[in-house]
C-alpha cells in the first residue's frame, strides 16, 4: 500500500545527506519494476486509446494533486512532440491546481460528472483516470460518468482492489508499495505514473503518423534546435544530405513527414503531401504506396 510505513526508512530524518539522496534515488527502481508488470494492461489501454483516437476522438485525462498535474504535463508535451492536441485534462479544482495545491477538491465527485459532462466526453473519447490511492473520489466519479456516456475507460492506481480499478474498463495496477517519506505518492507512485503515462500517449501515435520508424516525424520545428533535429530527422529517414534535407524542409513548409515522402518518391511537395493524406499521414505507408505503382 503506497500510505504504508516502510520501517527500514524509520530513522531517515537523521541518515547523512548521501544516504537519503540514494534511498530516495534507488526506490524508483520500484516505479520501473511496477511499469514492467503492467505492460499487459497497458497494452490494453494502449490499444482501446488507439482506436478513439484513430476515429478522431480525443484523449481525456482525469485527477487530482500530482496524479493531476502528471496528466497537464502529459498533455501539455503532446502538441510539440507529435502536434496532437485533441486533449482535455478534467483536474480536480480547476486550472489553478495546476500551480497550487488544491487538496480538498479530490473529495468533489459532482464537480468531476459536471466536468465530463461539459466536456462532452463520449463513445469516440478515451478517459484516462489517475489516482496513486485508487480511491481518489474525484477521479473515480469522473471514470464512472465517462464509462456511463459510452467512452473508453482506464483507471491508473497504485493499490490493488481499489474503486477506481474497478469502475474503469482496463485497470493499471501499478504497485510501487510504501514511499520513502511515508505517503508521498508524489515519489515511487508518481514516478511510476508518470511512465505509465508516457507510454499511453507516445505508442498510440504510430497509428496516427506521428512517427517513422522510431522518429517523431510531426515534431513541430518552432525554434533553431528544433529546426536542426527536423533536418537530421528528414536525412536518416530519406538518406538524404543534410543539405538536401534542409532544401525539401523549406519546400514542405517545415512539414517533416512531407519532406520525407517528397524525397524518397521524387514526387513534388503538393503532390507528396496529397500522397500522405490518402495514407493517414504515415510516410511508411505513402511510400511504400507509391514504389508499388
Amino acid at each position: 500500500m503506497t500510505e504504508g510505513i516502510d520501517p527500514q526508512y524509520a530513522d531517515f530524518e537523521a541518515w547523512p545527506m548521501e544516504l537519503r539522496v540514494r534511498a530516495l534515488v534507488e526506490a524508483n527502481e520500484r516505479a520501473v519494476t511496477a511499469a514492467i508488470a503492467a505492460v499487459p494492461a497497458l497494452t490494453l489501454a494502449a490499444e482501446g486509446i488507439a482506436a478513439r483516437l484513430a476515429g478522431g476522438g480525443r484523449l481525456v485525462y482525469a485527477g487530482a494533486g500530482t496524479s493531476g498535474r502528471l496528466s497537464l504535463q502529459d498533455a501539455a508535451e503532446l502538441p510539440p512532440t507529435f502536434d496532437f492536441s485533441r486533449t482535455v485534462v478534467l483536474l480536480a479544482g480547476g486550472a489553478a491546481a495546476g500551480t497550487t495545491a488544491k487538496e480538498g477538491a479530490e473529495d468533489e465527485t459532482e464537480d468531476a460528472a459536471a466536468a465530463v459532462d461539459a466536456a462532452s466526453v463520449g463513445p469516440d473519447d478515451a478517459l484516462v483516470g489517475i489516482a496513486a490511492s485508487g480511491r481518489t473520489p474525484y477521479t473515480v466519479a469522473a471514470v464512472r460518468r465517462a464509462r456511463e456516456r459510452g467512452a473508453f475507460t482506464v483507471g491508473i492506481a497504485n493499490n490493488a482492489g481499489t474503486p477506481l480499478l474497478e469502475a474503469a474498463e482496463v485497470a493499471v495496477l501499478l504497485d510501487t508499495g510504501p514511499e520513502v517519506v511515508a505517503g508521498s505518492t508524489r515519489m515511487v507512485a508518481g514516478t511510476a505514473q508518470k511512465i505509465a503515462l508516457n507510454a499511453l500517449s507516445s505508442a498510440p501515435m504510430a497509428e496516427l503518423g506521428a512517427l517513422h520508424g522510431n522518429l517523431m516525424v510531426a515534431m513541430r520545428p518552432t525554434n533553431a534546435k528544433l529546426r536542426h533535429r527536423a533536418v537530421d530527422i528528414v536525412a536518416v529517414a530519406s538518406g538524404a544530405t543534410p543539405t538536401d534535407a534542409e532544401r525539401a524542409l523549406r519546400a514542405c513548409g517545415g512539414d517533416i513527414r512531407c519532406a520525407i515522402v517528397h524525397l524518397g518518391s521524387g514526387l513534388a511537395p503538393a503532390a507528396a503531401s496529397a500522397l500522405l493524406a490518402r495514407h493517414g499521414g504515415r510516410a511508411s505507408l505513402a511510400l511504400a504506396a507509391h514504389a508499388r505503382r
